[in-house]
């Protein structure tokens, strides 16, 4: 079994409309020495698995077919058996 932490961020140059209305909302509040906010989203799978790389192109086959959009995110994939 396999704990498989996926972090995806917006690829660098996408607008993040979020992050900026953290920042906005942030600065609002008197906290002036924050200058930038991104946000990302974190996947926690539990993947059962006794071959760590088959778990690897398992986790990777649904970033690209579910959990990322490869135009506009990048994403980290870690592992840790379980």
């Amino acid at each position: 079994m396999y704990k498989a932490t996926v972090v995806i961020k917006l690829k660098k140059g996408v607008l993040n409309p979020e992050g900026r209305t953290v920042l906005r909302a942030l600065n609002f509040l008197g906290y002036d020495e924050v200058k930038d906010a991104k946000t990302f989203k974190c996947v926690e799978l539990m993947v059962e698995g006794d071959d760590e790389n088959k778990v690897m192109e398992r986790v990777e086959e649904m970033c690209k077919k579910l959990l990322a959009n490869p135009v506009i995110h990048d994403y980290e994939i870690k592992l840790e058996e379980i």
